[in-house]
């Protein structure tokens, strides 16, 4: 079972998303929140899917498209740091991928198989990584980090987006 992370094996910038993962099992978690993200896009319109809660904020789709794109290069860096890569590995900004995404254009449909094999993906990642793996430690974004640190962010990550949509968009 994964181990919660310390607090220095991560940025401050990641501690409110580590410190909203529950107790328990990880992949439990993950698993619990596909069903709830499935459940919440299943009952959209495509129409309420590209609502913004304010003008210059991202829609729906926005959101759940950069769940997805953020799950995709963390679940890279938790690979590349847990077999041991040393190579620094690079940042994103976030506002960039949006701008070139297009995700109001896709289906919700769309939008959702793709979270839904990306976090399939993670699961198996996750699940098959081996016990020595955890505590390796690696750099992201020009900061150290921990493998396991990078799997609760994942968490964490996707839980604080979902908790967002349900509070200011629906």
């Amino acid at each position: 079972m994964v181990q919660r992370p310390k607090a220095n094996e991560f940025l401050e910038f990641y501690v409110p998303y580590v410190n909203l993962v529950p107790e328990g099992s990880l992949l439990e978690v993950l698993k619990e929140h596909m069903e709830k993200t499935t459940a919440l896009f299943e009952s959209l319109s495509e129409e309420n899917a590209r609502r913004r809660y304010a003008p210059e904020k991202w829609s729906i789709k926005e959101v759940l498209g950069h769940m997805t794109d953020t799950e995709r290069i963390m679940s890279y860096r938790l690979l590349r740091i847990g077999r041991g890569d040393q190579t620094p590995l690079a940042g994103f900004d976030e506002n960039d991928y949006i701008a070139e995404s297009h995700f109001d254009e896709l289906s919700n449909k769309q939008l959702l198989e793709d979270f839904t094999a990306v976090r399939k993906a993670t699961i198996t990642l996750i699940n098959n990584m081996p016990e020595q793996a955890w505590e390796k430690i690696g750099i992201a974004n020009n900061s150290e980090t921990t493998t396991r640190a990078l799997a609760y962010i994942i968490a964490g990550h996707a839980i604080h987006h979902l908790k967002i949509i349900n509070e200011r968009y629906l």
